[in-house]
């Protein structure tokens, strides 16, 4: 099993609208794993903010999995199911996730912990982190542990290979970020290794920039169906789809939308749509990843007392003056309501042909 060529992947793009969403957490969740644990699936909230990116005009998500909820494989496909039928019914398109090197080192199954006052993902989890992927590359790791990430790996791509309600399955987010490294580069070729054994008929994709390492973002251009790549910086972001074109197959940017860095949506997705470029933002919703908070809060984690900062209640999560990510509230007001009338003006119109 190959990676498509220029000419398939090329006719895959023509067959798609213009591909414009969100990445996409609910309020109620802090992280990956919370969002699909069957003690926290919030089916009325996942109706409530999915309805409202499809009323933003959006027809795709861009959505991270985890390898630990693979330990109860049934009951989370159920879960997944639900959530894809709840997209199906508005005309959405997941973009799903498997792996994921950002934020937090070490993931763990069960009750996830409160959000901290102020701090930007204060809860998100690597997947599946970075003790296993550097036992990978250094080959201490059980011959049982990477059986199960590869059953991981093999069996939901094979339960979903022919499933028309996903778009796209992104296999690694960010390679080498948060101090991961390049020994990331051994778990990144197993799993395009995996995915490609099973080849799908969504397209297979993970990121150029946003990646880190040579040899890792090397790996990821010449096996992605479609080149995929995030960019918040303003002043980057007309450059790096110019540079990417010599790829000559379909661009989607996964990651973007940073305020204080200038890649807002007036400014963001008329390049893309001008350069015929899928654009996937990060955020919907404000609420317990708190990514409505710059990276930069990040930094003071470190500062903070967890037994006085943890907050319970997402009505309590207080609002910057300038948001970082997301667009909506969790009442469903917008952070900046010509914003919004913007986005659904220019989603209005998603033929780019």
């Amino acid at each position: 099993m190959t990676t498509w060529d220029k000419n398939k992947a090329a006719s895959w793009y023509k067959d798609q609208e213009w591909i414009v969403g969100c990445n996409f957490l609910p309020s109620t969740a802090i992280n990956q794993l919370e969002m699909f644990q069957e003690d926290s699936y919030d089916l009325t909230t996942l109706n409530k903010e999915l309805k409202w990116a499809s009323d933003l005009g959006f027809n795709s998500v861009r959505v991270y999995l985890h390898d630990l909820l693979w330990h109860d494989p049934d009951n989370f496909l159920e879960r997944l199911d639900s959530f894809l039928e709840i997209c199906n019914s508005l005309s959405i398109f997941p973009i799903l996730v498997l792996f994921d090197d950002c934020h937090r080192p070490y993931p763990k199954i069960g009750k996830q912990p409160l959000p901290v006052n102020g701090v930007h993902n204060s809860g998100w989890k690597q997947s599946p982190g970075m003790s296993i992927v550097h036992e990978i590359h250094d080959e201490t790791i059980s011959d049982k542990e990477i059986k199960r990430l590869q059953n991981y790996v093999v069996e939901i791509l094979t339960y979903y290979k022919e499933d028309q309600r996903i778009l796209m399955w992104d296999i690694y987010n960010e390679p080498g970020q948060f101090g991961v490294g390049e020994k990331s580069i051994s778990l990144l070729k197993l799993t395009w290794e995996w995915a490609l054994s099973v080849r799908p008929s969504q397209p297979l994709t993970a990121c150029l920039d946003g990646s880190v390492g040579e040899e890792i973002i090397k790996t990821n251009a010449i096996n992605s169906d479609i080149i995929t790549f995030h960019t918040y910086e303003g002043d980057k972001l007309e450059e790096t789809i110019k540079r990417l074109q010599k790829y000559e197959r379909p661009l989607i940017c996964t990651e973007y939308m940073a305020r204080e860095f200038g890649t807002t949506f007036e400014f963001s997705m008329p390049l893309f749509k001008k350069y015929k470029v899928g654009c996937i933002n990060w955020g919907l919703v404000a609420g317990k990843s708190q990514t409505h908070f710059g990276w930069s809060t990040i930094l003071d984690l470190h500062k903070k007392k967890e037994s006085k900062d943890f907050l319970e209640g997402d009505e309590s999560i207080p609002e910057p003056e300038v948001w970082f990510h997301d667009i909506l509230r969790k009442n469903g007001t917008p952070f900046d309501k010509k914003e919004v009338a913007f986005i659904k003006k220019i989603t209005a119109v998603k033929k780019l042909q």
